[in-house]
């Protein structure tokens, strides 16, 4: 009758409806099976898919806590402006002259390696497990909703199709008591009796179809799509026969164990919380970083005027201190041993001038200007750097201490979680079980209870038309068959609602 669909298909159909600019603009077709609803209320129920979305988190931690394990490497550059004036900086006043214009980048690797660093991969992925399971129970839980409220519907349905045949019986009794006063086998009170009985079966019929549509409204509500203006023309195609039960208690808790959800997303847990224990005792253990980087700088002033004068000034002064030192060589006494005596010839080629000595030589101008033209990609490249850092804890404060009473007391929790929801679902397979086998029993009494009523509105039915019998026993017959159809109706729904309960005790559907 069902099928379950996994994790994988459920997450993969969500990912491509979750392109869809509204959901709420899909509408159920006018015939709807059990397995469309389920699909369609996994496509839409917003509580499911509120659930699918913690998939993607868990997920990227996990690559995320195995990324840790690799060099973290980052990159930066800038440009920057500083006008011409005055700046003090450690005491020390600096003159700038020329504004300049600077631009830098920075290229970095940073390592660190310690044993939660290593554990933190496992203990993700763990909690990775825990999230897809505990998905998956919301799944379950959607599955056993939605299926719970379709057989609502649908035995909604059915009680309106009870209420419609006690219309037609009096109808027909009506009929047949105005036919027998008009030969004068029946009075007036007869007549009357069939009127109010109709009337009665009229406003139970009305009753039952408002609940029906009260029922589809819910069914699509709970799918997660809104309900049109002519939700009664929805027909409910699937069939619930009265099957008995074969399940076995021992089989059912076997299968629990190994598929519930809300189980293994307890085991995930008290996988999680046991590594969560060993990462906080590894805080005691030495941890490494290394970090390496480049980078480089350019400087350029906006005046180049500014640079050629100062060199100016520069090489005049070397030029003067030139001719002075060549005049103190010149009278000497005894010669300088230096070739020449010392003396250079000319003093205005060795300061960089021109033979002028007004300017500088075109060469050493042309460089300088070349020289300051570095903006913005001509970068001074810094020294290559290298560290490598050990950390050992000697002292914390008991923080780590702390932290490994907290996590093993967390595992504790963890283990006695994973105790108390197996209790708890050998508890409910139990109860669930029980109630399966009682529905059923209670389905075949009414089965057997509403044939006995057909029978006796027959006998009832037999004796008025003959003269033998009152219009009140007919009445009473069609209202003991009424009643036997409707309690039939709802033994036969509770047993499919116990079954219902007991697959969501399971973890996974049982037909």
């Amino acid at each position: 009758m069902r099928r379950r669909i996994g994790l994988s298909l459920s997450l993969l159909l969500c990912a491509g409806v979750g392109m869809l600019p509204a959901q709420a603009a899909m509408q159920a077709p006018r015939q709807l099976s059990l397995k469309q609803a389920l699909d369609l209320a996994r496509l839409n129920s917003p509580s499911y898919r509120q659930s699918l979305n913690d998939a993607g988190p868990s997920a990227m931690a996990v690559r995320a806590a195995q990324a840790a394990l690799f060099p973290t490497l980052s990159a930066g550059g800038g440009f920057g402006y500083t006008g011409a004036g005055r700046s003090t900086f450690g005491g020390t006043t600096f003159n700038q002259s020329s504004p300049t214009l600077s631009s830098s980048y920075s290229l970095s690797a940073n390592w660190g390696l310690s044993l939660r660093t290593l554990l933190t991969p496992s203990l993700d992925k763990a909690n990775e497990r825990a999230t897809q399971e505990n998905i998956a129970a919301t799944g379950v839980n959607l599955t056993s909703d939605v299926t719970g409220q379709y057989l609502a519907a649908v035995r909604a349905t059915a009680t309106v199709e009870v209420a419609r045949q006690q219309v037609a019986r009096n109808i027909d009794f009506l009929a047949l008591a105005r036919a027998r006063q008009q030969v004068g086998q029946a009075n007036a009170l007869d007549v009357q009796q069939a009127l109010v009985t109709k009337t009665n079966a009229d406003v139970q019929l009305l009753q039952a179809q408002q609940t029906e549509t009260e029922a589809k409204i819910e069914l699509l509500r709970r799918m997660g799509l809104p309900a049109s203006e002519d939700v009664d023309s929805m027909q409910l195609t699937e069939a619930f026969p009265l099957a008995e039960p074969n399940f076995s208690l021992d089989q059912l808790k076997a299968m629990a164990h190994t598929s519930n959800p809300s189980l293994k997303s307890a085991e995930a847990q008290r996988e999680a919380a046991s590594i969560s224990v060993k990462a906080a005792k590894s805080d005691r253990l030495p941890s490494f970083q290394v970090s390496t980087g480049l980078s480089g700088y350019t400087q350029q002033f906006t005046n180049t005027d500014i640079l050629l004068s100062n060199a100016l000034r520069s090489a005049q002064g070397t030029e003067a201190n030139c001719e002075f030192q060549n005049g103190i060589l010149s009278r000497l006494t005894s010669p300088h041993p230096a070739p020449n005596g010392g003396i250079i010839a000319d003093c205005n080629t060795y300061a960089g001038l021109d033979a002028s000595g007004a300017a500088l030589q075109s060469s050493i101008s042309d460089g300088i200007v070349k020289n300051n033209n570095t903006f913005p990609f001509s970068f001074t490249k810094q020294p290559w750097s290298i560290r490598l850092g050990v950390n050992l804890p000697i002292w914390d404060g008991f923080s780590t201490s702390l932290r490994i009473s907290q996590a093993r007391a967390q595992e504790e929790d963890a283990r006695e979680g994973v105790r108390a929801q197996q209790l708890l679902i050998d508890g409910n397979l139990q109860s669930r079980l029980v109630e399966v086998r009682t529905s059923y029993r209670s389905a075949v009494i009414q089965d057997t209870n509403r044939t006995a009523a057909r029978e006796q509105l027959r006998l009832a039915q037999e004796k008025y038309r003959i003269g033998s019998g009152s219009a009140l026993e007919v009445a009473d017959a069609q209202n003991a068959v009424t009643q036997a159809e409707a309690t039939y109706v709802q033994a036969l729904y509770g047993y499919h609602l116990a079954v219902v309960g007991l697959e969501a005790a399971v973890g996974r559907p049982l037909r």
